[in-house]
């Protein structure tokens, strides 16, 4: 028998440790947190997303994530440019600046990410766990649980 409420601790705990470490080192060598990491990534493989589109991909308000946008936005990270199809929104694209920036600190994050995980975890043990986190996820999705409403 699983213990699932200690399996969700374990989780909370293990995702807010490695999300702070993550914030650490990219701070410290590029002046960015994981958060605004994430968003510059998405906008790099994703070219021309609206701040809808972020906001469903990581599961948070609308506000929040258009706050986030202003934020990268200041920092001459990312431009918005008119949406031709929906005069409502924009489209969101990196500047060179940001391009620049995302690209840098991929490696910081990867190196740091092996190094947390890949150095705690065997082979088998991270397959397994990727395995099950991403099941998880993708149920989920599916069934649009934990969606924000906002």
């Amino acid at each position: 028998m699983v213990d699932l409420t200690g399996f969700f601790a374990d989780l909370v705990r293990c995702e807010t440790r490695l999300y702070n470490a993550l914030n650490d080192r990219l701070r410290e060598r590029h002046g960015i947190v994981t958060s605004q990491f994430e968003f510059l990534r998405y906008l790099r493989d994703h070219p021309g997303v609206r701040v809808a589109d972020l906001a469903a991909e990581f599961a948070i308000g609308i506000g929040a994530t258009s706050k986030g946008v202003d934020r990268l936005e200041k920092q001459g990270w990312v431009i918005r440019q008119p949406n031709p199809s929906d005069r409502r929104s924009s489209l969101l694209a990196l500047t060179d600046d940001g391009s620049q920036l995302v690209d840098a600190a991929e490696n910081t994050f990867t190196d740091a990410v092996t190094e947390l995980i890949g150095g705690t975890l065997d082979r088998s043990s991270a397959s397994a766990a990727a395995q099950a986190l991403s099941k998880l996820r993708s149920a989920l999705e599916r069934n649009q649980i934990g969606t924000p409403t906002g």
